[in-house]
C-alpha cells in the first residue's frame, strides 16, 4: 500500500511513523525545519509505548505524491479546504483519504472538494506534540484511530484498511457509526479546549475547580443540543463520559487547541466553540456559554492569524 501522510506533526507524525516501522511505503508531506530534520536524521517517535525512528520519503510538495492508496490527514481543521484543492490533481479513482483532525464536519468539508468515492471519514486519540524538529513526542493515554465509510457501510477496503492498521500495531477501531464516534471525540475535545485557553491551565487543574466544572457541563450540554436538533445521538450519558476522561488524564495534560493559542499560532477556534455557536444560530440552539469562551479568544485568535 502505497501510503502519504499530509502534516507530520502529533498526530501524522505518531501513526505514520508506525506504518512506516512496519514496512509500509510512506511518505510525509512536511515543512521548514522539521522537513530537514526528518530528511537528515529521520523522523523519532518517543512514546511511552516504546520509542522508534524510521527513515521516511518526505517532501514539502503535494505535487510528488504519485498514485496514492490511502491518504492520512494530520493537518488542523481548518487548514482541510486548503489541502483538498491540490488532492484533487494527485488522486487516484481508488485513493482513500482519511481525515483525523479533531471537529465534527471534516469529512463534510472534504465532501465539499473531492469525490464522494475517496472519502473516509474517521478522528483519532491521541496526547502528542512536535517536542523539535524532526522529534514527536507521544507522552500519555494510548493512541487509537477509529474510522469508516462515509455511509458506515463495511466495504472490502474498509475492512483492508483495517488489516494494515492492524499490522502497523497501533490501537484501531472500524466504527459501526462514525459519525457519532467523531462527535463523541468532537464533545471531549471542544468542551476543554477554549476552556483551557482561556484558563491557560492544566486538566489538573481545572477540573479541581468547582466552577469550571460546571462550565465544562454547560459548555458540553449545549453542543449535546446542537448535535442532537442535526440527527447525532448523543446524550448525557456521553457527557458524563467524557468529563470522566478529562479527570482520568494526566495532572499536566493540555489540549492541542489550547497549546497552539498559548503560542500564539493559529488555532481551531472557529472549528470547535466557533462551530457550535454558528451551528446553534442556523439551528435555533441557544449557546451562551460557547459563544463566551469563542467571543473571550476570538481577539487572540485573529491577532494569530494576521
Amino acid at each position: 500500500m502505497n501510503i502519504v501522510v499530509i502534516g507530520a506533526g502529533g498526530v501524522g507524525g505518531y501513526f505514520g511513523g508506525k506504518l512506516a516501522k512496519a514496512g509500509f511505503h510512506v511518505t510525509f508531506i512536511a515543512r521548514g525545519k522539521h522537513l530537514e530534520a526528518i530528511k537528515n536524521n529521520g523522523l523519532q517517535v518517543k512514546s511511552i509505548l516504546g520509542d522508534f525512528t524510521v527513515h521516511p520519503k518526505v517532501t514539502d510538495s503535494i505535487q510528488d505524491i504519485k498514485n496514492p492508496d490511502l491518504i492520512l490527514l494530520g493537518v488542523k481543521s481548518w487548514q482541510i479546504l486548503e489541502i483538498a484543492e491540490p488532492l484533487k490533481t494527485v488522486i487516484t479513482e481508488n485513493t482513500m483519504v482519511l481525515p483525523l483532525q479533531n471537529g465534527a464536519d471534516n469529512a463534510d468539508k472534504l465532501l465539499s472538494v473531492l469525490p464522494k468515492k475517496n472519502v473516509l471519514a474517521g478522528l483519532c486519540k491521541i496526547v502528542s506534540k512536535v517536542e523539535a524538529p524532526g522529534i514527536i513526542n507521544h507522552f500519555t493515554f494510548e493512541p487509537e484511530i477509529v474510522f469508516g465509510e462515509y455511509d458506515n457501510h463495511k466495504t472490502e477496503r474498509i475492512k483492508h484498511l483495517k488489516e494494515i492498521f492492524d499490522v502497523a500495531g497501533f490501537k484501531n477501531t472500524l466504527s459501526d457509526d462514525i459519525h457519532l464516534d467523531i462527535w463523541k471525540k468532537f464533545l471531549f475535545i471542544g468542551t476543554i479546549s477554549g476552556i483551557g485557553a482561556i484558563t491557560r491551565d492544566v486538566f489538573g487543574v481545572m477540573r479541581a475547580q468547582e466552577g469550571i466544572r460546571k462550565i465544562i457541563y454547560d459548555t458540553a450540554n449545549e453542543m449535546v443540543a446542537v448535535a442532537n436538533a442535526k440527527g447525532i445521538g448523543l446524550t448525557s450519558k456521553d457527557v458524563d463520559m467524557i468529563v470522566k476522561v478529562i479527570d482520568s488524564l494526566d495532572y499536566n495534560t493540555t489540549a492541542s487547541m489550547q497549546r497552539d493559542m498559548m503560542e500564539g499560532k493559529p488555532s481551531e477556534l472557529e472549528n470547535f466553540n466557533g462551530y457550535i455557536v454558528n451551528q446553534g444560530k442556523m439551528l435555533g440552539i441557544e449557546t451562551p456559554t460557547n459563544a463566551f469562551i469563542y467571543h473571550c479568544l476570538l481577539p487572540q485568535e485573529l491577532k494569530a492569524r494576521q
